[in-house]
């Protein structure tokens, strides 16, 4: 398996699976751990070769076929499995054998799940032919994804106030590995008594003992002070294999303070905690909703308003160079073509607004980049670019610059599905200065109790300072009176990723990763607010059984574990 740097687009290579001996069929055992990212288009490449000695050299043995694809294509699929026809289409020959080499070898944790390949040539690739198919399945680490969440209460600790009792709090630390300790956690302050009851907290397991269930986990007991010189009371000291415990009489806790203990021989304690409830669940991810077969609806809206400039001269940012994409076309390829992976159908709305429309040139604020009202979705990121392009010619740029249309149109959308099952995603790449925003801010209030997010580019070099404020990251949007109940809208100027160096490619990425990095915790947070859990991930099908190896092999599968 070779990964691709975003940067030299070099293919580096990431690891070997073990070799499967005499066999057109292999199943995989070794797994590849890799990070995961959203945002990133991560691209992969396997190249499969029949091996003929125990040299580490590739070119010692024969090429059999290779595939690409993304990490999003993989999680994308249904059931995060993935199947590819092994080929072997640019490739060269090695000047030692003769044999067809791959051209291209220049040599959040995931994990490739399993790598499996049937119906492969016997006797080496072919130049142009199909080599057997490879099956790759990916799945998500799951270690250190459970939440505890507890509750503790104390008893007779020391009074340390002149005028009161105590004000009592407690510190959680987990112990690293050269033996010092780092605070994870602090109670709430209980008021004026000896006998505090704390609430209930969670914490990641994580957090708590790195998942080492027999770490030890060190509790200080403190007496709260105004001036932030709080008195100790003592400590105790436990780990997360005994607390997941629960209520016992192994979970009552002598809370002792060293320096006493030495001072007073008939010292006993200076009280005692008591765990009054434990419970731990695996908290859900965005992967788990992937895999659970979710979908992630795709819709873009693109400004036609008349402050882009006439599209036929070369100083509108909606010119069509026959040398390079526009910032609207580039804009929206860098994110489609990420997007793209988890949705099935890649079926995508597109929708234009602030333009005179044909025939009797009405203006619209919500019109299909195709042409139809009925169904105004476009095949792929590519038949989007090719709807643009055609509204270009047809359609007359106009004003104003108008939002709300655009939002309650995928509102509608969102509104009409809300088991999980689907999350809406809008694009929107504008020039200007929003002339709605009051109806816009209405619109995002409302959107935001729906399962989907507001992507905004601003292209050009107008000022921006509204969609900064519908981003709410500083502010969280509000609509008479009434707030946003999540963060749905993620802004950023399209300026601020223009490469001097011409490398577009480096920084589209760039652009993607920044505009797309939020969607995965917002698809999580409005899953969490709905109290939805992710469908279980469907059954992968039984492969078929391989044919005679004398027969021409078919296109089949090769299994990967990332």
């Amino acid at each position: 398996m070779y990964t691709q740097g975003m940067e030299n687009k070099q293919w580096r290579e990431f690891g070997r699976t073990e070799v499967i001996d005499n066999t057109l069929n292999p199943d995989f055992v070794r797994k590849f751990i890799v990070d995961y990212f959203f945002e990133e288009k991560q691209n992969l490449r396997f190249d499969l070769y029949d091996v003929d000695s125990k040299s580490p050299d590739l070119s010692k043995h024969d090429f059999l076929g290779q595939a690409f694809c993304t990490l999003g294509e993989i999680v994308g699929s249904p059931g995060s499995r993935l199947e590819k026809p092994l080929t072997i289409g640019a490739f060269s020959l090695n000047s030692r054998t003769g044999k067809p080499m791959p051209a291209v070898s220049n040599g959040s944790g995931l994990w490739m799940e399993s790598l499996r390949t049937t119906g492969l040539e016997a006797s080496g690739g072919v130049p142009g032919k199909k080599c057997g198919t490879i099956i790759l399945s990916a799945e998500e680490l799951s270690n250190c994804r459970d939440v505890a969440t507890m509750q503790f209460c104390a008893n007779k600790l020391d009074k340390k106030d002149f005028f009161g009792k105590s004000d009592p709090f407690l510190v959680f630390y987990r112990s690293n590995e050269d033996g010092t300790f780092t605070i994870c956690h602090k109670t709430e302050v209980m008021k004026n008594t000896l006998n505090p009851v704390w609430q209930t907290f969670s914490i990641p397991v994580r957090a708590l003992c790195n998942g080492d269930y027999d770490r030890t986990i060190k509790v200080e007991v403190y007496d709260w002070d105004r001036d932030g010189s709080h008195d100790f009371i003592g400590e105790f000291t436990t780990s997360y294999r005994e607390l997941a415990r629960g209520q016992s009489q192994f979970n009552i806790y002598e809370v002792v303070n060293p320096k006493k203990k030495m001072k007073k021989k008939k010292y006993v304690n200076s009280g005692t905690v008591t765990l009054l409830s434990f419970a731990v669940e695996s908290e859900c991810t965005f992967l788990d909703y992937i895999k659970g077969g979710t979908q992630i609806n795709f819709t873009v809206a693109i400004d036609f308003t008349a402050s882009n400039g006439n599209p036929s001269q070369s100083t509108s940012l909606h010119y069509m160079s026959p040398y390079q994409l526009n910032a609207y076309a580039l804009a929206l390829t860098a994110v489609g073509e990420i997007i793209q992976h988890y949705d099935s159908d890649k079926m995508f709305p597109a929708l234009g607004f602030g333009a005179k429309l044909p025939p009797d040139g009405r203006v619209s604020h919500e019109f299909p980049l195709n042409g139809n009202q009925e169904n105004p979705s476009c095949c792929g990121i590519d038949g989007i670019l090719e709807a643009y392009h055609h509204s270009l010619r047809t359609v007359q740029l106009y004003g104003p610059t108008n939002f709300a249309p655009v939002v309650t149109h995928v509102a509608r959308t969102a509104a009409a599905v809300q088991d999980g099952s689907q999350y809406s995603v809008l694009l929107i790449i504008t020039d200007g200065v929003i002339s709605d925003m009051a109806q816009t801010k209405e619109a995002i209030v409302n959107a935001a109790k729906l399962p989907m997010s507001i992507i905004i580019i601003g292209v050009g070099q107008a000022e921006f300072d509204a969609m900064v404020e519908l981003d709410g990251d500083d502010v969280r949007i509000s609509s008479r009176g009434k707030l946003a109940e999540r963060d749905i809208v993620q802004f950023v100027p399209f300026r601020d990723y223009v490469d001097r160096t011409g490398n577009h490619v480096l920084s589209m990425a760039r652009l993607a990763r920044d505009v797309l990095a939020e969607i995965p915790d917002q698809l999580v947070s409005y899953m969490k607010a709905q109290g939805i859990r992710p469908r279980p991930p469907p059954a992968a099908p039984e492969p078929s059984p391989p044919r005679s190896p004398a027969r021409t092999p078919p296109a089949s599968p090769l299994h990967t574990h990332i």
